[in-house]
């Protein structure tokens, strides 16, 4: 049975390369949400954007941050990688600067976005994995994540019920 994942990302920047991991079909994530309907949940305030997140993050086992150029700058995705940890959710990062883009470009790599949350005397990304795909190329960068996905989930999981 897949695991219902949430998938964390930086809309703006990243959304086209987050739908191929997305839509890979090995997992049960919250269902895309469009530009527009993004954009109504922030018009309402940071009280509307908090409860959007627990309620696409209820029933979750793991939160997948899909990491971007610019991800680890990204102040919702910091909160909702504190807030799945702290809810005893498994938490991985993956990167996918090297999937393309809509315009058939990859990215660069940015900073891990774990290393923003503060877990002991460290952070979470002293804890927690980011997973950086092999291959040169989105083809194969997009072939190993569809590979592993499921089993670094797994050991996300697996950490975060040892901690």
């Amino acid at each position: 049975m897949a695991r219902r994942v949430f998938f964390s990302f930086h809309f703006d920047n990243d959304f086209w390369r987050t739908q191929q991991v997305r839509n890979m079909g090995a997992l049960e994530g919250n269902a895309p949400v469009s530009a527009n309907a993004w954009e109504e949940v922030k018009a309402k305030g940071n009280a509307a954007i908090e409860r959007w997140i627990e309620d696409n993050m209820h029933g979750k086992s793991c939160v997948v941050v899909l990491v971007g150029s610019q991800t680890a700058s990204r102040p919702w995705v910091i909160h909702e990688i504190a807030k799945g940890w702290n809810d005893g959710k498994g938490v991985l990062a993956v990167r996918i600067d090297k999937l393309l883009d809509k315009d058939g470009r990859s990215s660069s790599a940015g900073s891990n976005p774990l290393g923003k949350v503060k877990h002991g005397t460290g952070t979470l990304a002293d804890v927690a994995p980011i997973k950086t795909p092999a291959g040169a190329d989105s083809k194969s960068a997009y072939a190993s994540i569809a590979d592993n996905i499921e089993a670094w989930i797994e050991e996300a999981i697996k950490i975060r019920n040892k901690a």
